[in-house]
């Protein structure tokens, strides 16, 4: 149990960050906010995750890739505590950690189940296992953490405690668990922890041209899935709102899951075929959205959700794919800051959810889905154009 112990910590992290998601209509109702104050708790964990991100795997390289795990996993039982306490400082607070803590995990633990993943610790596994084996880990937490929650808090005792308080009890079995993972980083990185944080990757073309076009909506589509639907197709619920934000929610996330294999089939070294793949499915479950805010229909909804689902399973693996190219242009020197990058551009779409309930007041859903999936469309045309170019030799 060498990269199961690192994988294990990131699914438990990973199910810290999306059990809050399917509450968000427990907090609209129950909890008194309104939709805004809701999606601003989406909003903090963003910003405590984008440093997390970008910080994170600098810290790695000079201090090692397992301290930094232990302490994203320490912070996300330290986050399930705070949304136990049920206060707004508290919910704000928890969010902001719980995106500290994800964000360790995607930068720090990505790179070292990478490492992980090959010679000397795994002689079997195939180049593409790494990324394989993190988004996995993630794309699992992500799912079964939101549904479990949101099961606890549709028919289970103290809906505001008990989600919390059973991921804290499992995110403390893999705290337990990590110390016998081996460290992957045995000499620190030269340089200051400034020049660490320079990622000079980020630089090269196939990043600015064909993943960071597509990376917003990795998170942007599962937003979209399991954070505005709900919302779309609210009235035609009655009590039942909070078990179908669930079912949506583990549909999106379990759809995209199950699509990861597919994603390393459909990569290729000399296109960007699987991203195009994916953003094509991206713009038409956005386009699929507009449908469902004019029809309000819940099953197109959940329809919706898997299509958007599978569209963030095969990004996200495709993207860590294609960095890891990138990086092993550089002996994998830019791989823990790279990966913190392409997650931090990916983790900019779930401020989406937030924009849109910002500026409902000036147009309907519908108007303003349909302009995201031309956007959406726009991306398509930019990765499409540059699929076949500035490949890593």
């Amino acid at each position: 149990m060498r990269w199961q112990r690192a994988v294990f910590a990131m699914f438990c992290c990973g199910w810290g960050g999306n059990q809050f998601t399917p509450l968000l209509m427990l907090y609209r109702q129950a909890g008194g906010y309104s939709t805004v104050e809701v999606d601003l708790f989406l909003g903090t964990y963003v910003v405590g995750l984008v440093p997390g991100l970008l910080v994170a795997g600098a810290l790695s390289d000079r201090h090692g890739r397992k301290p930094l795990m232990l302490a994203g996993t320490a912070l996300s039982i330290v986050s399930s505590v705070l949304l136990m306490a049920g206060q707004t400082w508290a919910l704000y607070g928890g969010r902001l950690l719980t995106g500290v803590a994800v964000g360790i995990a995607m930068a720090v633990g990505t790179s070292w189940v990478k490492e992980l993943s090959q010679p000397p610790y795994d002689v079997a596994a195939d180049s593409g296992a790494g990324a394989r084996r993190a988004a996995m880990g993630l794309t699992l937490g992500f799912g079964l953490g939101a549904g479990v929650a949101g099961v606890l808090a549709q028919w289970g005792p103290h809906p505001m405690v008990t989600p919390y308080a059973v991921h804290a009890v499992l995110a403390l079995a893999a705290l337990a668990l990590l110390p016998g993972a081996p460290e992957t980083r045995t000499a620190p990185a030269a340089g200051s922890l400034w020049s660490l944080l320079k990622v000079p990757a980020v630089a090269h073309r196939r990043f600015l041209r064909v993943v960071l076009p597509m990376a917003p909506w990795v998170f942007g589509s599962a937003g979209i899935a399991y954070a505005v639907t709900p919302q779309l197709v609210g009235d035609r619920l009655g009590n039942w709102g909070l078990a179908y934000a669930t079912l949506l929610t583990v549909c999106t996330l379990g759809t995209g899951a199950l699509v990861q294999p597919l994603a390393k089939r459909l990569d290729s070294v000399s296109t960007a075929r699987a991203i195009v793949v994916a953003m094509v499915l991206m713009s038409a479950g956005v386009g699929l959205s507009a449908v469902v805010a004019d029809l309000g229909s819940p099953l197109l909804g959940l329809l919706d959700g898997v299509l958007l689902g599978a569209a963030y399973g095969i990004a996200v693996v495709s993207g860590l794919l294609e960095i890891q190219r990138i990086a092993a242009l550089n002996d994998d020197v830019d791989l823990a800051g790279l990966t913190g990058v392409y997650y931090a551009a990916a983790y900019l779409g779930f401020l989406l959810p937030t924009v849109l309930a910002a500026v409902a007041s000036l147009a309907p859903y519908v108007v303003l889905l349909a302009v995201v999936a031309a956007v959406t469309l726009a991306c398509t045309a930019v990765v499409l154009a540059s699929s076949r170019r500035h490949l890593p030799a």
